[in-house]
């Protein structure tokens, strides 16, 4: 099988090529650079296309491909304007599924968000039946991939010969985070010895899970199917416990009342009302206020889904950090 792979420098586009090569698939990579593309090739089945992604540039990417895998998606929190994440997360879908129809590939595995799953608590953990809640509804990235999601539920409906499946992963952290993405809310606590976090917390998962999890989806998983795949469900202070037991260090960890961080939000408000993109509004700082359980039963069953230690997913952050970062010094 050949599998047009699009978002391939990214955390999870790196780690998902990987598994590609690693399973003996051949793959067409977009990249915007070439440069961003940290994974080396010595399989020869690896051709890096790089451009944008316009229609007509995917069209002749996609030729000869028999499966689509989308890794892409706009994911800066300082972006002002919902229509600035609607492109790559919501309308490329539209296009993607008008190039399946015009060359005749019939498979798309689309990685969207856990954040577009309703949370529930340690008792009750949120699975793919339950709807977006509270502050995920006001997310303009979250909203933008609900409506990606939305687009290829629609059209697994009109054509049930296609393999179209959804994927909703957890906070990924491990290598090949070249941004960094998730990797800066690791490296933000990383040998502090004083450190303020907000009261909440994510579903933790290590990345090469998900991405054995995505090229699983190829072959496995239904048609119009949605498939958490969230890991370990942690509150940030435990988190950064656990962070600095693997890595070595001593910290101290103080929890934020909610009023302080919303409060911060309100200021970030006001500096957006200003034209001044941050990450700070009221619509990103609640999300760190409440705490997301999710299950992971239905991707288990269908999709041989298994959780690493999220210790591990640290560790090897850092490890690749570490080299990545001594790669780069002028000695090298």
């Amino acid at each position: 099988m050949k599998v047009l792979l699009l978002g391939s420098t990214g955390l999870l586009g790196h780690n998902v090529l990987s598994e590609l090569l690693l399973k003996g698939y051949e793959v067409n990579a977009v990249v915007r650079h070439a440069d961003n593309l940290r994974l080396k090739d010595s399989t020869g089945r690896l051709t890096v296309v790089e451009s944008s992604l316009g229609t007509e540039n995917l069209r002749n990417a996609a030729r000869g491909c028999d499966a689509i895998i989308n890794c892409a998606g706009t994911t800066d929190m300082s972006l002002l304007n919902y229509s600035d994440y609607m492109p790559v997360n919501a309308t490329l879908c539209e296009e993607l599924l008008q190039l399946m129809d015009e060359l005749g590939i019939r498979t798309l595995v689309h990685v969207s968000s856990a954040n577009t799953v309703g949370y529930g608590n340690e008792k009750k953990p949120g699975t793919e039946q339950d709807d977006m809640k509270d502050p995920f509804t006001h997310s303009y990235y979250a909203k933008s991939k609900k409506a990606g999601e939305t687009i290829l539920l629609w059209a697994a409906m009109e054509h049930p010969d296609y393999h179209i499946v959804i994927l909703n992963p957890g906070f990924m952290i491990g290598p090949y985070d070249v941004k960094p993405s998730s990797g800066k809310l690791l490296l933000a606590a990383k040998n502090k010895p004083l450190m303020a976090v907000p009261r909440g917390g994510k579903s933790f998962v290590d990345v090469r899970d998900v991405a054995r999890a995505v090229v699983t989806a190829l072959t496995k998983g239904g048609n119009g199917e949605r498939y958490l795949l969230t890991g370990t469900d942690m509150s940030l202070r435990d988190f950064y416990v656990l962070q600095a037991s693997v890595c070595g260090y001593k910290q101290h960890l103080m929890t934020l009342p909610d009023w302080v961080v919303l409060l911060a939000g309100k200021i970030g408000d006001f500096l957006r009302y200003l034209g001044i993109a941050t990450q700070l509004s009221t619509r990103n700082v609640k999300q760190l206020c409440i705490m997301e359980n999710y299950s992971c039963d239905k991707a288990r069953e269908a999709l041989d889904y298994r959780l690493s230690p999220v210790n591990k997913a640290i560790e090897d952050f850092f490890a690749w950090e570490n080299s990545n970062r001594e790669s780069k010094s002028p000695e090298k």
